[in-house]
């Protein structure tokens, strides 16, 4: 995808018209040309919404990292475009609101409105398949063992 883009910016180096900065001009281009495989290739994605994503033993715990990064990255792929966007800049490419703004060619309140209801709508796709809740607990069970193994040790 990314040599893609390189290729159609070198292409059309003459429509660049210096209104936002380079950068966002490539990264627009890339993030198009991502958006068209994507296209592509959507009716050969899975529906995820029938499959129970819940981690149901603590034997699966060493490999739930894995797990979890994959179900977050489908949740996210489920995101409207505009949201999927916002949030990914944001939180894979580390840019700022401002800048995000300029790569949607958006207002930048409407940058930080698209991110923040990918967050909720993220959040409320996971508490719907109980995924926030099962990964929660796990956590206060681990917890509750170590502290337990550190009282042993202490005693």
């Amino acid at each position: 995808i990314v040599q893609e883009a390189f290729i159609k910016a070198y292409q059309n180096i003459g429509r660049f018209e210096g209104r936002a900065s380079f950068r966002s001009w490539i990264y627009q281009i890339t993030v198009n040309t991502a958006k068209n495989k994507l296209r592509a290739r959507k009716n050969d994605c899975v529906d995820i919404d029938n499959i129970n994503l819940a981690i149901p033993s603590k034997a699966e715990w060493g490999l739930m990292e894995e797990d979890v990064k994959e179900v977050i990255q489908n949740e996210i792929d489920q995101l409207p475009d505009r949201q999927r966007t916002a949030l990914s800049l944001r939180i894979y490419e580390d840019m700022s609101f401002k800048e995000i703004a300029q790569i949607m060619n958006c207002p930048y309140d409407t940058a930080k409105a698209n991110y923040r209801h990918a967050l909720i709508k993220l959040r409320h796709r996971m508490e719907e398949n109980n995924m926030l809740r099962s990964w929660n607990e796990q956590d206060r069970s681990t917890a509750v063992a170590y502290r337990g193994r550190i009282a042993e040790v202490e005693s």
